[in-house]
């Protein structure tokens, strides 16, 4: 039985709340400069400095001493909400929880972005605040999904203890609803498949542990020798756990046929042949995996699970046919 990091179960945002500083405390006590690596990525500009730096023969106001160790104030003050449902009144408010920090940041923290016109009467109203400040507040509007994003590009593939942490995080979300996945069409999910990859291509198929997390995506693309060697359009996704009473099927997306029971069986005797023992996987079924090579161009495989903005790599706002997709993926690397 998977031993989860987070809790579950629950209907109350304070909760949400207090994963989402968990998985953030969780962070910088694994290792506190990819926390700041993290703060300034997707929250503050390059100017942000919070960690302790190291000067030598600083010069101060009367004297030059010979070292000096600083760091730089700041303060977050979250204010979570489980749809978009943020009001100024309340948001201005908050704004007595700062004091006289260098660095001052509202995150406001949703499933969704906020609605344009409501952030845009609440930063009007922060502008005018913030006059009347030395150092002003900085607004910052995000999702939870936004979070797991911007901390999956803050640590490396090899940070194998983060990145279960982070995976427990993701799968809560979705337990709890926490993410939208409006944009799913765009999203190509890679997976590392060495030994199973001629199986997996054959059968237009891939699995993996059913406690395992993922982000809602249209498209998955299979690894192996340093590229992305296949990618196919998802169009079912199925669970299967083994009982006593047999094999229990659960459609997530798509229909539960007989055909696809019958792949499913297959796929548990191939992974046999590899030493798997298969007892709760979920299965993803693509119309086809079409050959491309999208190449890993720095050192290492990639640990887990990479996912790309197809619109962003291909640089393209509409995505043509799964087969034009992996041609032109052939064009592209990635780090």
């Amino acid at each position: 039985m998977k031993i989860h990091y987070f809790q579950r179960y629950h209907e109350k945002e304070n909760v949400a709340t207090a994963n989402t500083m968990l998985l953030l405390s969780r962070l910088y006590s694994y290792s506190s400069d990819k926390f700041f690596r993290f703060l300034k990525s997707e929250f503050f500009s390059d100017a942000f400095e919070p960690e302790i730096v190291f000067n030598l023969q600083e010069k101060s106001v009367e004297s030059i001493p010979d070292a000096t160790i600083t760091q730089e104030s700041f303060k977050i003050v979250v204010e979570t909400k489980m749809s978009d449902w943020f009001y100024s009144d309340q948001l201005l408010r908050h704004l007595k929880s700062f004091s006289d920090e260098k660095y001052k940041v509202m995150i406001t923290l949703a499933p969704e972005l906020m609605n344009p016109e409501k952030k845009k009467e609440f930063e009007e109203q922060l502008k005018e605040y913030n006059t009347t400040q030395t150092y002003p507040v900085m607004h910052v509007n995000t999702t939870f999904e936004g979070i797991i994003d911007a901390i999956r590009d803050a640590i490396d593939d090899k940070d194998y203890e983060m990145q279960e942490v982070l995976d427990d995080y993701l799968n809560y979300c979705y337990n709890d609803k926490l993410i939208i996945v409006s944009d799913s069409w765009k999203r190509m999910r890679v997976q590392l498949a060495g030994t199973t990859f001629n199986f997996n291509v054959g059968e237009n198929l891939y699995y993996d542990n059913i406690e395992r997390g993922f982000s809602a995506h249209d498209y998955l693309g299979l690894y192996k020798e340093k590229s992305v060697r296949a990618v196919g359009k998802i169009i079912a996704i199925i669970t299967a756990v083994t009982t006593e009473d047999g094999i229990e099927y659960k459609a997530e997306l798509g229909k539960l046929t007989d055909e696809r029971k019958q792949q499913i069986c297959k796929a548990i005797e191939d992974g046999k042949n590899y030493g798997y023992v298969m007892t709760g996987e979920r299965y993803f079924f693509v119309d086809k995996f079409f050959e491309t090579d999208f190449k890993k161009i720095t050192p290492r495989a990639p640990m887990g699970t990479r996912v790309f903005d197809l619109t962003q790599v291909l640089e393209t706002e509409q995505l043509p046919e799964t087969e034009g997709i992996a041609e032109l993926l052939k064009t592209k690397t990635w780090g």
